[in-house]
């Protein structure tokens, strides 16, 4: 199936590593380039180099209110085009809602919900000055259901796929597409750290595997092919909905 997405540039934030670079290489592997970010300079510059020629990259943090643009410049100053955008950013610390600090809570707020808030509003914007495109946002189950120890997520992102929902009403009718993206059990690294920190990994992972339905844990590589159909052109019909990409673990229609 051709997805369309030959030439075309997406900018991905988070994605130095984890489900942002498997969307990375996806796009990559049908044609598309690519314009990665993470904080970190020596995890770009090594995700860039595994990707090849049609990658770019740069060090940036979403909580600084100038990176989305600087984005969208190196995109269309490297590539000379911007077609799309994963927005990508890491989990919130564990700990109840009520358990966590004040300090915990706005740096999250920051980071999570703002930094993604502010990217997505950016990017459609040029997006919308261009010939439309698409934004997926990487949340996770918490979108609908809480999930046990992790009260930032539960409580930040709901609200980022209610945001995603709004925009893609009001940017819609300019041809910009917002897709809410709800991974599951993925082993991803944050993932190892989390089975890693209760003594017996191997275990870990077996029980979490034990709980979805295809009776095992997805693989990176899983959630990027999906997200790269998401932001492709074949899926222009498909816009302000959460896609749970959980191996069938929510239990919600």
């Amino acid at each position: 199936m051709d997805l369309g997405l030959h030439d075309r540039v997406f900018v991905l934030t988070g994605a130095s590593k984890g489900l942002g670079y498997a969307t990375a290489v996806a796009l990559v592997a049908d044609g598309a380039r690519v314009v990665i970010s993470s904080r970190s300079s020596s995890l770009v510059s090594a995700a860039v180099s595994r990707l090849g020629p049609l990658a770019h990259g740069l060090a940036a943090d979403l909580s600084d209110s100038s990176t989305p643009l600087q984005l969208v410049d190196a995109a269309m100053g490297h590539f000379g085009r911007f077609d799309g955008a994963l927005i990508s950013v890491g989990g919130p610390q564990p700990g109840t809602a009520a358990a966590v600090s004040d300090s915990a809570w706005r740096d999250a707020f920051e980071t999570v919900f703002l930094g993604s808030v502010r990217a997505a509003r950016v990017f459609a914007t040029a997006l919308a000055a261009g010939d439309g495109g698409a934004i997926g946002l990487v949340l996770s189950r918490s979108s609908r259901e809480p999930l046990r120890g992790l009260g930032l997520s539960n409580g930040l992102r709901p609200g980022l796929a209610g945001v995603a929902k709004d925009m893609s009403d009001e940017y819609g009718p300019q041809g910009v597409r917002f897709v809410s993206l709800l991974p599951g059990s993925i082993l991803t690294d944050r993932s190892r750290e989390m089975f890693e920190a209760g003594g017996d990994p191997e275990r870990a992972s077996e029980e979490a595997g034990a709980k979805v339905p295809l009776r095992r844990i997805g693989t990176p590589e899983e959630f990027g092919r999906v997200a790269a159909f998401c932001l492709s052109p074949a899926a222009s019909y498909l816009t302000g909905i959460t896609l749970p990409v959980d191996g069938g673990a929510l239990r919600g229609l």
